[in-house]
């Protein structure tokens, strides 16, 4: 039980570190999300210059590069855009702000640490709904008994 907690707390902090606003991230934090290279983050800081971007639809209107679908994937490895993860996006495990000082890729570790808790949190459910069915199934007979 407490290794999967502390699977789950490391799947949140590996997330959480990769988080980048689109209003105050800089270069290298923009670059950290998947799908954000040079080009992107450069051009998301320029067009920012003009004003902070009021919502992802005015991110996807001010960005040349950036469309729909794009801006969910974005959103979904980690941008925000005044905190919020696109709408339609499934969320990001945590949008935490950024710090200065992040690694410029996630390590191998964290990818596989993340998938085993992915499979842990499948197992688990799986067992409660036996463990359900068999509770169930057990206090229908004691009814029966009766």
């Amino acid at each position: 039980m407490f290794k999967r907690i502390l699977v789950a707390l490391l799947a949140f902090l590996a997330f959480s570190v990769f988080a980048a606003d689109a209003n105050t991230a800089s270069q290298a934090d923009l670059e950290t999300i998947k799908g954000i290279g040079p080009a992107i983050a450069t051009r998301i800081i320029d067009e920012r210059k003009n004003g902070n971007y009021k919502d992802w639809p005015d991110l996807v209107a001010r960005v040349k590069g950036i469309g729909d679908k794009s801006a969910v994937k974005l959103s979904t490895a980690g941008l925000t855009v005044n905190g919020t993860p696109m709408n339609g996006a499934p969320p990001a495990a945590a949008t935490a702000p950024t710090s200065a000082a992040k690694p410029a890729a996630a390590p191998a570790s964290t990818a596989r640490e993340i998938a085993d808790a992915k499979k842990a949190a499948k197992a688990q459910k799986k067992a409660d709904k036996a463990t359900a069915a068999a509770s169930a199934a057990s206090a229908a007979a004691a009814a029966k008994k009766k």
